[in-house]
């Protein structure tokens, strides 16, 4: 049986299947989650969410994007948790006009949106995949989180095959497409499962603002994150790893957001 796409999503146009989500890893990584960071902790982070939107709002205008100018896009870059830290190289790489025009066309543009992202994706090749995926969900996701939806390579990684997503979605569901249009699609198919079937597993509060299910997905990750340290790395470096609310925010990039 098979549910509509989530409302919010508007441009999914396809049918969402809540079978998708596997409910016992799902309720297990969240009750995980939530022992490490509490729902009062989810609230706050999504609100200061919101208010990176309210920030970035001016800064992908349209009339803001016109200007395409290295000032126009340069504060844009450095709000993204992908390329706040390279902020120069990229203006170098790409040029200031053309990340502009490039974001304008992402955020503005009559397309369809895998085929905006896919041209937003060609326009930045000289960038590194992952880091141009990234800033252009942010771009779609904070200028209009009702209809967009993020995509960040902790959500899921197409070349590593890992990320937050596929920890809750059954083993068969298909990521994959061919082109980084198409993966942004797959990647809204299973945030919208998500949604679906987050008051059946207990998790009403995931539908109760456009952001908060990035905060539930960040800290499934967080969780992740924590168990692969705690194998792999020696207890003296996971001291230094930060708490989850501080890894959650980093990887939202709120953390420190005036800074």
């Amino acid at each position: 049986m098979t549910a509509p796409a989530v409302p919010g999503y508007r441009d999914l146009s396809y049918s969402v299947d809540p079978a998708a989500v596997d409910a016992p890893s799902a309720v297990e990584f969240m009750r995980e989650a939530l022992i490490r960071i509490d729902e009062e902790e989810v609230s706050r982070i999504a609100a200061e969410m919101e208010r990176k939107r309210a920030i970035l709002a001016p800064l992908l205008a349209r009339e803001a994007l016109k200007r395409s100018t290295a000032d126009a896009v340069r504060p844009i870059l450095a709000r993204s948790f992908a390329t706040r830290r390279r902020s120069d190289e990229l203006l170098v790489a790409v040029g200031g006009p053309n990340i502009a025009r490039a974001i304008l066309d992402l955020v503005h543009g009559d397309a369809p949106i895998a085929e905006r992202f896919l041209a937003f994706d060609d326009a930045l090749a000289a960038v590194d995949p992952s880091v141009r995926r990234d800033l252009g969900s942010e771009c779609l996701h904070f200028a209009d989180p009702e209809r967009a939806w993020l995509w960040s390579r902790w959500m899921w990684d197409p070349v590593a095959r890992t990320g937050a997503l596929p920890l809750v979605m059954v083993q068969d569901f298909d990521f994959s497409a061919p082109d980084a249009g198409g993966t942004y699609l797959r990647v809204g198919v299973a945030l919208s499962a998500v949604l679906a079937t987050a008051d059946e597993l207990g998790f009403r509060k995931m539908r109760s603002g456009p952001f908060v299910v990035d905060v539930y997905l960040a800290a499934i990750y967080a969780v992740y994150l924590y168990t692969v340290l705690r194998i792999r790395m020696t207890q003296e470096f996971t001291r230094i790893v930060p708490a989850h609310p501080e890894l959650i925010r980093r990887l939202l990039g709120v953390h420190r957001l005036d800074g």
